[in-house]
């Protein structure tokens, strides 16, 4: 029997021994660079003001040591656009560009990696982000999961679908639906990449606040049920929750779900939606991402990462001990 062809996701975490590396928090460094992202498109404004910044952060990720960059894109949506002014055609451009410079950071970088005799470096893929329904309401819903009644599974297929076809369309290697807090929107993802027939892979990440349930209350193993039927979907995972979650929420994935699993916890803050702010909890530090980096990877997680107000430097020391320890 002829085996399937591995898709490129497979492909690189076979040859990185098990485990690979995605990016880390984006807005965070952004800030760090002096952009002003206190806005209802958040990182996104970027794409519109300074493109340049985008770029250099994507590098800096590169630089130390991800194997995934994942896109500006997370909170640009179409209707978030038009709002700032924007016609739909600017809006479908400038979702086009959160790929293109994801993917000429990428090019650039590999080009001169490779030259290098001593290149410890993998060539990275590119995810373009879809941040979930909540992320455009930009009100903290995406961690209550609770979008009300007039919301419902045909209303979230029809707020993703233009943004899925120009993203899917605009080639990166690898689709990443984020921050997703119920099964209905799960089940909205999974059916939009069926009617589309999107041929490149993609994640699907929830985000919990309690550490055993999504952030709607139901349970991973309703909100898996839908994911595990399909075939476009190769890896599954939390992102955006706290690391101390991480563990526990590893072991139960295990038992649910056969898809690679990803991992890619905030910095512990959490996140006040209504005052824009983050708020001190109990947090890690850089050190405690790369221990707790390969006990993730030795539980089973497949792809580690960080998310808000992780850095390039939180990302070197996971990159560095799972590469120590492989």
């Amino acid at each position: 029997m002829k085996s399937e062809k591995k898709s490129l996701l497979q492909d690189l975490i076979e040859i990185s021994g098990g485990s690979i590396v995605t990016d880390g928090g984006f807005a965070t460094q952004l800030e760090t660079h002096g952009a002003s992202i206190n806005d209802p498109l958040w990182s996104a404004i970027c794409l519109i003001k300074e493109p340049h910044l985008i770029k250099q952060v994507h590098l800096e990720y590169l630089e130390a040591g991800a194997d995934i960059l994942v896109t500006s894109s997370y909170q640009a949506t179409l209707p978030g656009f038009l709002s700032k002014g924007l016609t739909i055609e600017e809006g479908e451009s400038l979702l086009q560009r959160s790929v293109k410079l994801a993917v000429e950071a990428r090019d650039s970088f590999w080009t001169s990696a490779k030259r290098n005799p001593r290149n410890v470096y993998r060539r990275a893929l590119v995810a373009a982000s879809i941040g979930s329904y909540g992320a455009y309401l930009a009100d903290g819903s995406e961690y209550r999961g609770l979008y009300g009644p007039d919301v419902n599974l045909e209303k979230l297929k029809d707020f993703h679908r233009r943004r899925l076809q120009i993203l899917a369309e605009a080639g990166p290697d690898l689709l990443a639906f984020e921050t997703i807090p119920n099964k209905l929107e799960a089940q909205a993802c999974v059916e939009l990449l069926e009617e589309e027939n999107v041929q490149i892979p993609s994640w699907i990440c929830f985000t919990s606040v309690d550490g055993e349930n999504a952030p709607s209350g139901e349970s991973f193993q309703e909100c898996l049920e839908v994911i595990n039927k399909s075939n476009k979907v190769e890896a599954v995972g939390i992102n955006c929750a706290p690391p101390h979650f991480m563990e526990s929420l590893i072991c139960k994935f295990n038992q649910l779900t056969k898809k690679a699993i990803i991992v890619y916890p905030n910095s512990g803050e959490i996140w006040d939606g209504i005052a824009k702010k983050w708020l001190p909890s109990k947090c890690f530090h850089d050190d405690d991402f790369g221990f707790h980096a390969t006990r993730w990877r030795d539980l089973g997680a497949k792809i580690i990462g960080g998310c808000c107000r992780t850095t390039p430097s939180t990302i070197q020391i996971i990159s560095n001990a799972l590469r120590e320890n492989f």
